[in-house]
């Protein structure tokens, strides 16, 4: 869309100071200019879909997508619906009127304190969680410019479960909690993914090739480990590995909630230089962003959303895979939005809940068993689209 800038109506042209038109002043400039006048604005282009802005405090330019924001706003009122059925739906039921108000401190003693001590924790945990693996699933594919590439298919899930079930099946806790020991788990992960697939710098598609690999080898030492376990061992880990929000407690969301209010901010602020590995590799040097640095910066914040999400409710598959896709195609952009991503994360973890609770009568299936039989077509999806585009194989 391009727009021009003209003078106001009424206004044929500017004026001397004795009030004199200037019209015969500018066709004389435009004549000796060849037909040009150095006086006049030029056009003013604007991108279809984009408006750009400027604050003055904070000190802050960008371009404003109209479209993204209102995806982002819809996603956020849908994610604040499930999460108010989420709490609503128990073996006594409450409207959502009654949740609304034992959230802010409102209504009868009796329902603030079922809302609040009793089914809050674990919706509260669906929101973080789905957030966290939204966030770091759209920071992954932007950094390896890979649709496929997620913490589920990248080790980075893997590992962080194997350093749990070492935990709970060998005692092997160190007195750590199990958000520590995810998170050692996914660094860890994460460091030796990164090693393997350097050479002269890491690229996204050694990345990820790398990545794969060790999900398997993660995979099969937790297999391992479940088989030595005894049966109490294996099933608690079994039941943590399945991705479960069952039994959630405030102890289990307060690390969740510190590292999403750190990680966050520090993921947005990377935006900006993501982008220009949009570009390729040596048009972002060019461009003076230093890649492998914002690149490890890039994992980082991602491994600590994920693990902070996997310790608190395991696993839970395919999230952080479909959840940036769908933003992305929702928003209409060239790559995965971390906000809108975050968001479709949490309604896609808080809405699975919620057929996982009410599917079989008398039964709650864990969060991780939707998600996975809904993510599997997506997978699949993807891998047809990228072989038909001539980079899958």
């Amino acid at each position: 869309m391009t727009t021009e800038l003209t003078p106001a109506a009424g206004r044929k042209g500017r004026t001397d100071p004795e009030g004199r038109d200037d019209r015969d002043g500018r066709d004389g400039r435009e004549k000796s200019n060849g037909g040009k006048d150095p006086t006049r604005r030029a056009p003013v282009r604007r991108t279809a879909g984009r408006a750009a802005f400027r604050l003055a405090f904070p000190p802050v330019s960008g371009l404003l997508r109209p479209r993204l924001l209102a995806v982002s706003l819809v996603l956020a009122a849908a994610a604040f619906l499930a999460f108010c059925a989420e709490t609503a739906i128990g073996d006594l039921s409450l409207s959502l009127a009654d949740v609304t108000r034992a959230l802010v401190g409102g209504g009868d003693p009796g329902t603030r304190l079922i809302v609040q001590e009793l089914r809050l924790p674990r919706s509260l945990a669906g929101l973080l969680v789905g957030v966290a693996f939204g966030v770091s699933g759209a920071l992954l594919q932007a950094m390896t410019h890979n649709p496929l590439a997620s913490p589920d298919m990248m080790g980075i899930t893997q590992g962080a479960g194997v350093a749990v079930v070492a935990g709970i099946v060998l005692g092997w806790d160190g007195g750590l909690s199990t958000q520590a020991l995810g998170l050692f788990g996914a660094l860890t992960a994460a460091l030796v993914v990164y090693a393997l697939a350097w050479k002269r710098g890491a690229t996204g598609y050694r990345i990820v090739l790398v990545g794969v690999g060790v999900a398997w080898i993660c995979t099969s030492a937790t297999d391992y480990l479940m088989a030595r376990g005894q049966q109490f061992q294996a099933q608690a880990a079994l039941g943590w590995l399945v991705g479960n929000l069952n039994g959630r407690t405030w102890s289990q969301i307060g690390p969740l909630a510190v590292a999403l209010a750190v990680l966050l901010p520090t993921a947005l602020l990377l935006g900006r230089l993501m982008r220009t590995l949009e570009l390729g590799d040596d048009v972002a040097r060019g461009l003076g962003t230093r890649v492998q640095t914002v690149r490890v910066a890039t994992l980082l914040v991602a491994v600590g959303l994920v693990a902070f999400g996997t310790a608190t409710a395991g696993p839970v598959a395919f999230v952080a895979l479909a959840a940036p896709q769908v933003a992305q195609r929702l928003a209409g952009t060239a790559f995965p939005p971390p906000v809108a991503a975050g968001l479709t994360g949490a309604v896609m973890v808080l809405g699975s809940d919620l057929v996982a609770r009410k599917l079989i009568a008398d039964t709650e299936l864990p969060v991780g068993i939707v998600t996975g039989v809904l993510g599997a077509p997506v997978l699949l999806w993807l891998l047809v689209r990228a072989n038909r585009a001539g980079s899958g194989g």
